[in-house]
């Protein structure tokens, strides 16, 4: 049993070819309310996945144990996209930021809010992108979330790949075009990146 990985609300255990996404008791917090939280957001990471499973690549969900706020995922080899995208030719680059589109357009359409869209939490796999660690996310039918999701993504990619930024968002732009509601969520996007414009000039 290894840890290879340590966020703020989980770690990620490899353990007989699976992972093992353990979520971690917060000693701040009321020791009941700690318990009875984790145990929720366990349940509802794991539906999410379910779900999500229906209309993008995710890892597979094995077993859940909510008494020891656990999920058992299916293992998923291959590169995080934050740390081989970089290294690719632009045309690829390109490729697989117009698939993003598409798929956030997928798990969009299902009122899938993935809550932490970067590229760290995306894995090149045999050519199929997997979206990973959805421990932030929850169901939602509002183009508010949606524009959220897409304007976290957007300063990820700004941050992350700078060099090709606008090329890469405009493949996602094409790409997200297959939603249906592709027109009011872009219309939401723009609200969204106006409030913060006005945040950063006051």
């Amino acid at each position: 049993m290894t840890v290879i990985a340590r966020g703020a609300e989980a770690i990620i255990i490899s353990k007989d070819g699976v992972f093992i996404k353990k979520r971690i008791e917060k000693k701040y917090r009321i020791k009941e309310i700690d318990e009875s939280l984790r145990k929720l957001r366990t349940r509802q990471e794991a539906r999410l996945l379910e779900k999500a499973s229906k209309v993008a690549d995710v890892p597979k969900v094995i077993k859940v144990d909510e008494k020891e706020k656990e999920i058992f995922l299916e293992r998923i080899s291959g590169e995080k996209i934050s740390e081989c995208l970089n290294f690719m030719p632009l045309g690829k680059q390109k490729k697989i930021f117009n698939e993003v589109g598409e798929n956030i357009a997928r798990l969009h359409d299902a009122d899938i809010i993935h809550g932490d869209l970067t590229t760290s939490n995306m894995i090149l796999s045999d050519g199929k992108i997997f979206f990973i660690d959805f421990g932030l996310g929850f169901k939602s039918s509002r183009e508010e979330d949606k524009a959220v999701d897409i304007h976290l993504l957007k300063q990820a990619l700004e941050a992350k790949h700078y060099r090709h930024y606008n090329l890469l968002f405009k493949e996602f732009i094409e790409g997200y075009k297959k939603s249906k509601d592709f027109k009011k969520v872009f219309e939401r996007l723009e609200k969204v990146e106006s409030r913060g414009r006005y945040k950063e000039k006051s």
